[in-house]
């Protein structure tokens, strides 16, 4: 029995010079699946995915991972250092295929859907993040964002490129961004250091049904005022916000190995919606 991997389509450009292609899993010249490859440029360096696998005959036969591992060596030949992979949650069996082949788990992506405004603990003031401060702010979470991506897997080159990007396009008017939600956290006296500051942007992407989805950016509890509850009520403040906008559905990524951070969400009322796994190449 021959497995090999044919082109569907035409392969496609993409922005920055990647290039995405989805391709028929053969058996014997049956096709048996599919998968895409996907290069997306980061830093001058291009990442690899693999995506839309499926196999719809002869599971259990190994196709999957043959189909994994011939993306792979695509992916190889556009020069790709990197390949990663998105699993949904109800997906077990991928997951293990995933862990079988190399790959680790780095990420995990938690939504739920809002149906009330939650009150806010008593005590504390709530303000926008001053046009001055928002440049300091989001260089020091481009930092801590690079270290933690750094301690998931990533090389500190792969680690820089990931973080630096995505400012100019997210936020290309500053405080002013229309559906970018910049907040911080206070005492009740206003100051003058936050406790913390929180990055929603209102209208990241719809869901398949049409709904919009927010996206927590950044969240982050300054140093000296962790472990109070502060994070729990940066989320608390998000949601207010979301809805306020009338959008009812809020998501977020959050590093696997955060556990303090992953228990927090799941006690808030979010729910694992699928996992990053990725390796070098």
């Amino acid at each position: 029995m021959t497995t090999t991997l044919r082109p569907e389509g035409p392969e496609t450009p993409t922005a920055a010079g990647g290039r995405t292609r989805r391709w028929r899993i053969l058996s014997n010249g049956h096709p048996v699946g599919a998968l895409r490859t996907t290069a997306t440029a980061h830093g001058g360096r291009l990442w690899g995915e693999i995506s839309e696998l499926e196999v719809t005959e002869g599971r259990g036969r190994g196709r999957g991972t043959f189909g994994a591992l011939a993306a792979e060596e695509v992916l190889r030949h556009w020069d790709c250092v990197r390949v990663d992979v998105r699993i949904p949650e109800p997906a077990p069996v991928a997951r293990a295929l995933a862990a079988t082949l190399g790959y680790t788990e780095r990420m995990r992506t938690l939504t739920k859907h809002l149906t009330g405004a939650p009150a806010l603990p008593a005590g504390l003031t709530v303000r926008p993040i001053e046009a001055e401060a928002l440049p300091g702010w989001l260089d020091g979470g481009a930092e801590r964002f690079a270290l933690a991506l750094v301690a998931s897997g990533l090389t500190e080159e792969q680690a820089r490129a990931k973080s630096g990007g995505g400012r100019p396009t997210l936020l290309p008017q500053g405080v002013e961004t229309p559906g970018a939600v910049l907040r911080s956290l206070y005492g009740a006296d206003g100051g003058p250091e936050p406790y913390g500051s929180i990055w929603v942007a209102l209208h990241l992407r719809d869901l398949p049904d049409g709904e919009p989805l927010a996206w927590v950016m950044v969240v982050e509890v300054s140093p000296a005022h962790r472990g109070r509850g502060h994070g729990r009520t940066l989320m608390l403040l998000a949601e207010r916000e979301c809805l306020a906008a009338g959008v009812r559905n809020l998501g977020l990524n959050v590093f696997a190995d955060n556990e303090v951070a992953v228990q927090l969400y799941h006690s808030l009322g979010y729910r694992i919606t699928e996992r990053l796994y990725g390796k070098a190449l």
